[in-house]
């Protein structure tokens, strides 16, 4: 057939006038070749997809939230075979952005403008970091070869380093002078309005997410984290957040209560546990900004794969993440569970926890408290801003209570890494689940740096008793068509989900 269509072509290529009939791509209503700017804006909505789709599965994981019948495969911390579940990152990085964030690039570099380069490669950067970090092991060297029909895994530790050049080269090009038109970039940028410095600032946050990571390695450089930390997001107003309209299913919040994508899931007593006094000694005001109570006024929570076991409409159901005593969709949410609700990728308290641990292992507890306060009172503020009820806020006055109770270190000499990463994770409930998983996996899941914390009992069978330490490849890309390359790995194993990642090995 191909043969057959080659000499139909030639034919055609041979008679006259046929040059402008075929040659339809300098036609300007069906242009080929998109600019930058036109590419560019759909890339947000990418990022914030594969964190969404797949947070629902680390946020059972790391206990944020568990789902209402028992014995679900991801609260068990299994998987589910034979399907896509828990692989929207590996969709989003190789095709979601994937070669569009390369076509930004070549076409940045035709056309002399680097701040849509830099932007490209920082995306790129983050994506190379956040899906190593859930996958492991995953194509890189030989991503978007054309002609291929295998592709190679390449180790962890090969994708970090990709990570860390991306975002050096981001920052190369950020740095260039720029020949912009004046306000394309702010259009089509949806997160830093073509703001260069903003945009240097994330890169530098990939950068401390990178260095921040190996800190069970001698190579770990608890300096170096602390310079990318210090010239990454300066305050709540650097936050990377993806915005969303939620006029319909098209442009809301995967978390609100238009799209329904959290109705079965609701919080786990180890998250709840942390804000209600039990672990930290004293109540978080956050709480109300996290969580809604039962009918009754009291807060619950449910155990990993034991479900709820109060029945719908009695007083002591938990209702969802948008309130309401039944299943039924309850308004158009609240806080950050609004169909409206932007999504953070990276914030500010993310980045001065990161500060925090790094200037504890160095032995600088001065620096490390003042991060970790800063922390502490970013997560306050970002809350706030994304709750748009004022009389559901937290009180300057309540915050400066808790800040004195025995939830917070108070001195230098008191702060331990278990208050830093217990802060942390407060800090990212609800929006930095993968970021935590990474956390937990690096401290082993230990009980003594996550207070309270307990693997469910009963573990996904697979798993022969270890718990899960990676998210299998998307089955529809991999396992159906890169068998050969995913067995070299030994992803053909029921048990890959539980080998331990190269970054959290010594």
């Amino acid at each position: 057939m191909k043969r057959y269509l080659l000499v139909a072509a030639a034919l055609l290529l041979g008679t006259s006038g046929c040059k402008e009939y075929l040659d339809v791509n300098k036609n300007p209503s069906t242009p080929q070749v998109a600019s930058s700017q036109v590419i560019l804006p759909p890339m947000f909505a990418q990022m914030a997809r594969g964190e969404f789709f797949d947070s629902r599965y680390a946020g059972s994981f790391i206990q944020n939230w568990a789902v209402t019948t028992a014995a679900n495969v991801w609260d068990r911390q299994g998987y589910a075979a034979s399907s896509d579940a828990g692989a929207e990152k590996w969709r989003s990085h190789y095709f979601g952005n994937g070669a569009n964030l390369f076509l930004i690039m070549d076409d940045a570099t035709a056309t002399n403008r680097p701040t849509y380069s830099g932007i490209a490669k920082a995306i790129w950067a983050w994506s190379l970091q956040s899906t190593t970090d859930w996958h492991g092991d995953m194509i890189v060297k030989q991503v978007f070869e054309f002609g291929r029909y295998s592709f190679d895994f390449d180790s962890q530790e090969v994708a970090y380093a990709e990570a860390a050049k991306q975002a050096n080269d981001a920052l190369a090009d950020l740095a260039k002078d720029d020949q912009v038109t004046p306000g394309t970039a702010a259009r089509a940028d949806l997160v830093y309005a073509g703001d260069r410095a903003k945009w240097t600032k994330f890169a530098y946050a990939v950068l401390a997410r990178n260095a921040n990571h190996i800190s069970n390695k001698a190579s770990y450089k608890p300096d170096d984290v602390i310079a990318f930390v210090d010239k990454s997001l300066a305050s709540n107003a650097d936050n990377f957040l993806v915005p969303h309209n939620g006029s319909n299913t098209d442009d809301s919040n995967f978390f609100g209560p238009l799209r329904n994508n959290l109705g079965t899931f609701r919080p786990a007593i180890f998250a709840m546990n942390l804000v209600n006094g039990t672990t930290m000694g004293a109540p978080d005001p956050r709480q109300t900004l996290l969580f809604n109570p039962s009918a009754d006024g009291v807060y619950r929570a449910i155990a990993p794969a034991q479900g709820d076991p109060n029945a719908s409409g009695t007083p002591a159901f938990i209702p969802t993440f948008w309130g309401g005593n039944t299943v039924a969709l309850s308004g158009t949410g609240r806080g950050m569970f609004r169909d409206n609700a932007p999504y953070p990728i990276m914030t500010y308290g993310e980045l001065q926890f990161i500060k925090a641990e790094a200037a504890f292992r160095k032995g600088d507890r001065a620096t490390a408290l003042t991060a970790y306060k800063n922390g502490i009172n970013a997560s306050f503020d970002l809350l706030n801003s994304l709750e748009t009820d004022a009389t559901k806020r937290v009180t300057a006055a309540q915050r400066t209570t808790y800040l004195a109770s025995k939830a917070v270190a108070q001195t230098a000499a008191d702060l331990t890494l278990s208050n830093i990463m217990l802060q942390k994770y407060i800090a990212m409930y609800g929006h930095g689940m993968l970021e935590t998983w990474v956390d937990m996996r690096r401290f082993q899941y230990s009980a003594d740096i996550y207070t309270g914390f307990a693997p469910p009992a009963s573990l996904f069978p697979d798993n022969n008793g270890k718990t899960v330490q990676r998210v299998r490849p998307r089955f529809n890309s991999e396992y159906m068509w890169n068998a050969t390359s995913l067995a070299k790995i030994g992803a053909d194993k029921p048990d890959y989900h539980t080998v331990p990642m190269w970054f959290s090995q010594p």
